[in-house]
């Protein structure tokens, strides 16, 4: 399982469905990469293992490929790593390098991004032209509470739909300056996502939008540049792509 999940940021009970796999006699695997080992730690919760993209939070400069599994039993990494070392799954020494420098600031990386998110969450929720946001730090989200017992803070990421007709998102999306427009996420650096075109495209329309992924939503991965800077990109984008949806022509 994922918690919180990309990109609707639904909170699982990891410690529960632990318990139910324990009884099954299945391992539970969680990929932990939204949270990072500095806010949510599984295998204390009872997973069997851990997994990160350090690519992402733990790298944390979009500059390095990489990722790790973690377990706390022998028997389980010998297994493991038999299999690592048989499929050739290695990762590039400069890319270890890249990745063992950016965990040693990971701590304070975490509490910035998770400081401006939250900023960036309460904005969006007071904002009139936004129908909904997604961010277990809110009170209004459905596993608020879950997430403050489960997490030692509630991450770097903020989804979230626009009102208006569903274009209106893809638009928004090229509007935005400081937030750059790709696909990955947990970088120092503030970026935009339009799901339903990019990191789910691929999926079918009535299944992605059934599962809530819809063409009006919305992924920020935010960074650690000023808070002020965040909002007001947000700010300017938010006007022109009103102006942009109002004024092109009906189709």
């Amino acid at each position: 399982l994922e918690t919180p999940t990309n990109p609707l940021l639904h909170v699982i009970d990891i410690a529960a469905v632990a318990r139910t796999c324990a009884t099954h006699k299945v391992l539970l695997a969680v990929d932990n990469t939204f949270a990072t080992p500095y806010l949510q730690n599984p295998i204390e919760l009872g997973a069997d293992i851990v997994m990160h993209s350090t690519t992402k939070y733990i790298g944390g400069h979009s500059d390095a490929l990489g990722g790790f599994v973690a377990v706390d039993r022998l028997e389980l990494h010998d297994v493991l790593k038999f299999h690592q070392n048989a499929v050739g799954g290695v990762p590039g020494p400069f890319d270890c390098f890249l990745t063992l420098r950016g965990a040693k600031t990971l701590a304070i990386r975490m509490r910035e991004h998770e400081r401006n998110a939250r900023a960036v969450a309460d904005f969006l929720h007071a904002h009139r032209e936004v129908e909904r946001v997604y961010y277990p730090g809110l009170e209004s989200h459905p596993q608020h509470r879950l997430a403050a017992v489960q997490m030692r803070g509630f991450g770097g990421i903020v989804s979230f739909t626009l009102k208006g007709p569903p274009d209106r998102a893809r638009v928004f999306a090229t509007k935005t300056r400081l937030f750059s427009l790709a696909e990955s996420l947990g970088g120092v650096e503030s970026l935009i996502t339009h799901p339903a075109a990019m990191t789910h495209g691929s999926i079918p329309k009535e299944v992605r939008e059934a599962r809530g992924v819809t063409d009006g939503l919305l992924r920020l991965s935010v960074g650690i540049e000023a808070e002020s800077d965040l909002i007001a990109d947000l700010e300017d984008a938010m006007a022109a792509s009103a102006v942009q949806v109002k004024t092109a022509p009906a189709s």
